[in-house]
């Protein structure tokens, strides 16, 4: 089964990129944006990991992170906050965290604080994935179809799994920027690198001798086109 992660977080955008990238990378994140209700998730589920949000509506993460590890005491936990000064850190830890994220974080950053804190706890996602008629090895960093294989660097991966993870739906820049990109503030952002990393990627894709695996939705945004 994969790996349950429960992610509280008040910041609806955040929220929603942290659980399509945990999603990719093959765990199966559940995502809520109430510190009560997440409290009540923490302590009556199993869950792998808490991915906490410090500051939250109701209840914040110090206090869920402290019921929680009072509770379970071997449950990993790792905490988001926009405090990076010592005095929170301090405060985190001593609320029994494993380790923290502050915001603004990239998403390589985060999945690889969260790989490291399951590693440690013995857990292992899963890596691969289907994209648009492609098998995609997370772990490898490879396209496949059939014998044929391309090399992928790491963000061509969480790009293809945040399409992947989002099925149908069309997928906007803003989000790519977010979730991908790591961007915390897109409003106002002027840049090409989500079209111009996709170019790259389709070409990429091409030497697979496949059609077109990413569809651009014009004035909308990307989706993957069905194998």
């Amino acid at each position: 089964m994969k790996p349950r992660i429960l992610v509280v977080e008040d910041e609806q955008a955040i929220l929603m990129g942290v659980c399509d990238v945990l999603a990719y990378h093959g765990y199966a994140p559940v995502g809520v944006a109430d510190g009560e209700e997440g409290l009540a998730l923490a302590l009556e589920q199993d869950w792998e990991l808490l991915l906490l949000d410090v500051m939250l509506p109701g209840v914040d993460g110090f206090t869920i992170c402290r019921r929680a590890r009072a509770a379970k005491p071997h449950q990993a936990i790792l905490l988001l906050t926009a405090k990076g000064s010592e005095e929170n850190v301090l405060e985190g830890f001593e609320a029994g965290a494993d380790d923290y994220v502050t915001k603004p974080f990239s998403v390589a950053q985060l999945t690889a604080r969260v790989r490291a804190l399951l590693r440690r706890t013995g857990v292992r996602p899963v890596s691969r994935f289907e994209a648009g008629g492609l098998s995609i090895d997370g772990d490898r960093l490879q396209a496949s179809r059939g014998a044929a294989a391309v090399d992928l660097t790491v963000r061509d991966v969480e790009l293809l799994a945040h399409l992947a993870s989002a099925g149908a739906r069309v997928v906007g820049r803003p989000e790519l920027l977010r979730a991908v990109w790591g961007f915390e503030r897109v409003e106002g952002v002027e840049t090409r690198c989500v079209d111009m990393h996709i170019a790259k990627l389709r070409r990429k894709l091409g030497g697979l001798g496949s059609a077109q695996v990413i569809e651009t939705v014009r004035g909308a945004g990307y989706r993957l086109v069905k194998g």
